[in-house]
Parts: structure tokens; sequence; C-alpha cells
């Protein structure tokens, strides 16, 4: 998975979509830019940032952003956005090739300090490239609402009592958004379950908000703050509302995310037996399964860093997600077609928005979601979810076939190459140095560059 992985064909499938292939007609138009832009890592930055302006359309305020040192957010901001603020921290902010979501080619920015991960997620977008790219769905945004009600007398009574309120219930909550209510989402049900605690049992009022195209989290708790009251009165006999809170287990919210590896690209039917070996490892072992999941969470949190997401809540949901038969195990499947392709499909939940929160904040995720042209929360949820597949493809691969520590040691040697002292003109001599020597630690980048230096002298 080394930085090859980022090279991408120039051929990509038509469509209609902006950032894709156009068909040709009596008219010539100039067909728009595709994700597969060739050699892009051996482009300087200027170079870089003028082929995604070029292909996602972006003004120059946006590449100014980009281009920004700080990270494109002033200390001001950050002051605004967190407690006892004294600065900011940036990440590495690059971007993955190569991509087709549905049809149209995507250029996925990702924030990530891990090097390989935006190769790995170029190189299998490639591979699925092939056999047409991925084919995503996101389901309703729907948001799940917990009021925790405790000192219920008779729990069984208290819910149906419930259900018999449940209009009123809705229209409370629905106060709380009259935007959500004019667009005809908002809150949409109300239902109970009972939890068996140590202190007892207790009632759970669970409201289900379609959030439309925000995350949803600051709407469904008001939500629930507002109508725990209404809740205690109607559970009678002294009950009381404890939590009042989402839950980021977003069930009710899942994306969907399907490609197919055409067989020589993935190379050749052993490669592909290897591959599906390798799956059913981490779908039966659980120790297996957490490295193989935080893979495919290397992709999906990458990209939710960069267009502002809340990832502890993404990585919270997905990680539950493959508990949900009993065991943990892998949150994507692998397996071969009939003509013997490979074919890879995730499917998690994903609790995602394009407005609202850090997205409207950041300038620098503003222009990370103008480079994705993300419409709407399930278009970003499907680019995403596309992401995690594309990675999970490109690690297996790596580990099916040469190994993991191929691609990854050359990039971690940069690292330490830099953090040795080289200077932008001696990084790659000592890389070359560190591989050849098979010495790729922090000693051997300080001898390399001490005899890069003396053939320079």
């Amino acid at each position: 998975m080394g930085r090859e992985g980022e090279e991408g064909s120039a051929d990509s499938p038509s469509s209609s979509a902006s950032l894709s292939s156009s068909s040709s007609s009596s008219t010539t138009t100039a067909s728009p830019p595709s994700s597969a832009i060739p050699r892009f890592f051996e482009k300087t930055r200027d170079e870089r940032l003028g082929a995604i302006s070029d292909a996602a359309g972006l003004g120059a305020g946006d590449a100014e952003t980009l281009r920004d040192a700080s990270g494109g957010l002033a200390f001001e901001q950050a002051d605004n956005m967190v407690e006892n603020a004294i600065g900011t921290f940036a990440t590495p902010l690059g971007v993955a090739t190569n991509f087709v979501v549905n049809g149209r080619d995507v250029l996925v920015p990702m924030v990530i300090e891990e090097p390989s991960v935006i190769a790995a997620a170029s190189k299998g977008a490639k591979a699925a490239r092939g056999g047409g790219g991925f084919r995503a769905a996101a389901s309703d945004a729907y948001s799940i609402g917990q009021i925790q009600l405790l000192d219920v007398a008779d729990a069984d009574a208290a819910a149906r009592s419930i259900s018999e309120r449940s209009k009123d219930i809705i229209a409370l909550a629905n106060t709380k958004s009259p935007t959500l209510s004019r667009m005809g989402r908002g809150a949409k049900e109300v239902s109970c379950r009972t939890v068996d605690a140590p202190s007892g049992r207790m009632l759970v009022a669970e409201l289900l908000i379609d959030v439309g195209d925000a995350m949803g989290a600051n709407v469904t708790n008001s939500m629930c703050e507002a109508v725990a009251p209404l809740l205690e009165d109607v559970c009678g006999g002294g009950a009381r509302a404890l939590l009042r809170i989402l839950s980021n287990y977003s069930t009710r919210r899942t994306v969907r995310a399907q490609a197919t590896f055409p067989q020589g690209v993935v190379g050749g039917p052993g490669v592909v037996g290897d591959m599906i070996s390798a799956f059913e490892f981490a779908d039966c072992d659980v120790y297996r399964a957490v490295t193989h999941n935080k893979g495919v969470m290397n992709g999906i949190i990458a990209v939710a860093n960069a267009t502002g997401q809340d990832g502890r809540a993404i990585e919270a949901a997905a990680h539950a997600y493959a508990c949900r038969t009993g065991r943990y195990r892998s949150i994507t499947q692998w397996d071969r077609n009939g003509a013997g392709d490979l074919v890879g499909t995730i499917e998690l939940p994903m609790s995602v928005g394009v407005v609202g929160g850090v997205v409207n904040i950041h300038p620098v995720a503003r222009a990370c979601m103008r480079i994705l042209g993300a419409g709407s929360a399930g278009e970003l949820a499907c680019i995403m979810a596309s992401a995690g597949l594309a990675q999970n493809y490109a690690a297996m691969r790596a580990l099916a076939t040469d190994g993991i520590q191929k691609g990854h040691m050359r990039l971690h040697a940069r690292n330490l190459a830099v953090a040795a002292g080289a200077g932008p003109d001696e990084v790659d001599g000592v890389v070359r140095r560190m591989v050849s020597k098979g010495a790729v630690s922090v000693q051997g980048a300080r001898d390399a560059l001490g005899l890069e230096r003396q053939t320079q002298e």
C-alpha cells in the first residue's frame, strides 16, 4: 500500500454527475474532471491544490483556506468552540483519488496522521473503479432520543398510557424545532421498552426523530428535555425522568455500500480466495476482528475528520453494530460472484450531517464539503462507507500478498527522516537508504541522514 496507490487511470465510467465523464453529442463540450488524477502524488502542493480546485470548482477563498498553514482555524474561532482553549492542533489533510460512488466521480478529503491510509483508499477505489465503482444507499435519517423513567409503579400500564398520549408527546417534541416540522420532518414516533437493572426495572421512552440533513444531536436532546415532564405526568405515581439524551447507536440511520473488484485487478483467483479467507479470519476471531475493523474505520473516520463530523459517535456505533449478532465480528462482508470477481459489502450506522455543527464553523471543513460535492447527509454517508470499504480492500489485499509493512514502512520512514532532521531536499534520499538497508528506525534515520549529507559535501 505504498504511494503508488495514489496513481489513477484517466478512464472513468460515463455519468451525468458533475465530476464524471459526460457522453459526447453533436456539440463538443468539455468533460467534467475525473477523480482519477494521474500521478497525483508526484505533483507539488500547488499543483495538487490546482487539480482539486479545478475538479471541485473551488473558489480562490477555499484554495487559500486549504493553503493556510494554521489549518484554517483562527484561535478566536477555536476559543468559541471549546473550553480553556490555548491553541489549535493541525493534522495532515490529503485527498483520496479514483472514487466513483453511485456513478459520480468523487475526490475524498481525509484528515489522518497515519501513513498509507490515503494511498490505500485511493488504491482500493481504483480497483473498484474497474467494476463500476461503489454502489451505496443510506436509509432515512432517524435519530433516537431516550428518556429514562424511574420509580414507575406499573411499567406495562405506563407504556400503554404513553402510547395513548403519543400524539401529544410528539406534538410537544416538535415545538422544539418548527423548521423540521415545516419540512415534514421532526419527531415521528414514541415507543417504550423496559430495562432490567440491578437497582430494579426502569422504563425507557424513545423518540424517533427525522433530522434530515443534520447530525441531529442538539435537536434530539432538546426534544427529550421537552417531553420529559409530560412523560412523568403520564406515568403517574411519582415517576421521574432521569436521563434525557440521544442514543449514538443510530440503528435507524444506516448506510450500505458494495463494490465488485474484478478478479484480474485483484490478482487472480488465488488472491481472491486468500482475501476471502482473510475476511473469514476476522469474522470468526475477535482479536483479528478488532484490527480488521480498525482499518475500516481508518477510512471512515478520516473523512469524518475532514468534514467536521462526530467521529467518536460514528466509531462507537460501528463497533456496537459489529456485536449485533451476540459476538464481535467484521463490519464488512467479502465473497466472490459467479464470474469469480471479489465482492465487498459494508453496512453500519452512520449519523452524519451537512448542515449545522462544526461543518458550518470550520473553514477547512466547509472547503472539504465542497470538494466532496455531497448535497445531503445520505450522500455523505454513502461516500464515507465507500471509503471504509476501499480501505478494507487495500489492507486485506496487502496482508494476503506482500504483507502490510512493505508500503507502510516506506511511508513511516519519511516521518522518521523528518524527525531525524532531514530537510525537504534530503527526505527522499534518507528514505531510500533506510529502506535499502532494512533499517527503518530512529537510529537508522540518523545514520542515513549522516551518509546523505556526506555524499552532498
